[in-house]
């Protein structure tokens, strides 16, 4: 967010905190991107802000982390002093979560690989209406696709991202046997290592598609560690995800931090996922 829309942010997701109750003296931004994360201390609350057009898929995460409660997954909860749903202010969508603190160590590849076991097996035991992983690759699609919204892409990479979203998406989802539903995007930023163990966090990313779709997104070590993982589809799935991730450093209101630099990293990242597929 803009600074001045992170200010507003802040107030509401402390203003919210407060009404329901809780102690608010201070606020540190852990996260700034299109939605903020914030700690409101001395409650250790961690507030989740959106803007109001993110509505929905706060609701989503909410609903998301109810089912997974109750089978015991491991991902974030919801703070349990105040009514588990989405809070409106001032045009932001705010939800309440516990707050973890982290602890120092590097989650290693089989404990990543475990807790996705875990976390997989924990998806199957719910009943959520999830979208498919191709519908999020059509939005992505349309956005490259789409001139308006991404005008600054350059042409050779409009091409090669169009083509790569369209192609592998395509390839991917022939066989939807495997198919379940998945964290999403379950990258190193979105799992936390505390002292309850590792845990998932941003849970609207939640849709259905291949094991495989999830570990891609994860260290290339973690694969090897679980079972039955198929090698080839998972690298497919890395380049895809790859070029998800570039086609939304392009778009005109993307308000990641260090943008561009992010956009040629996203693109190198791409090229090589593809030559590792033989798809270079």
């Amino acid at each position: 967010m803009e600074p001045w829309e992170l200010r507003r942010a802040i107030e509401a997701g402390r203003a919210t905190a407060s009404e329901l109750g809780l102690q608010v003296n201070d606020v540190v931004v852990i996260h700034n991107s299109d939605r903020v994360a914030l700690r409101l201390v001395p409650c250790d609350v961690l507030a989740r802000v959106a803007p109001s057009g993110h509505l929905a898929d706060s609701a989503f995460e909410v609903k998301v982390a109810h089912h997974l409660a109750d089978v015991d997954a491991p991902v974030a909860e919801l703070d349990p002093r105040v009514e588990p749903r989405v809070y409106v202010r001032d045009a932001f969508a705010i939800s309440l979560w516990t707050y973890y603190e982290p602890v120092g160590s590097e989650i290693a590849p089989a404990d990543y690989a475990d807790v996705f076991l875990r976390h997989h097996a924990a998806l199957r035991q719910i009943d959520l209406d999830a979208p498919h992983f191709t519908d999020r690759v059509a939005v992505a699609l349309r956005e490259v696709n789409d001139r308006e919204q991404s005008p600054e892409l350059p042409d050779s990479v409009r091409e090669l991202l169009s083509d790569t979203l369209s192609g592998l998406s395509a390839a991917i989802s022939i066989d939807k046997a495997r198919d379940q539903l998945l964290h999403g995007e379950p990258h190193p930023g979105n799992l936390l290592n505390t002292r309850r163990g590792p845990l998932f966090i941003d849970l609207a990313t939640c849709c259905r598609g291949p094991i495989e779709f999830d570990l891609a997104h994860a260290p290339e070590e973690v694969g090897k560690h679980y079972a039955d993982a198929d090698h080839d589809l998972m690298h497919r799935c890395r380049a895809l995800n790859w070029a998800m991730f570039s086609a939304w450093r392009w778009r005109r209101h993307d308000q990641m931090p260090d943008r561009d630099r992010w956009r040629a990293e996203g693109l190198n990242q791409v090229h090589a996922a593809l030559a590792r597929c033989g798809l270079g």
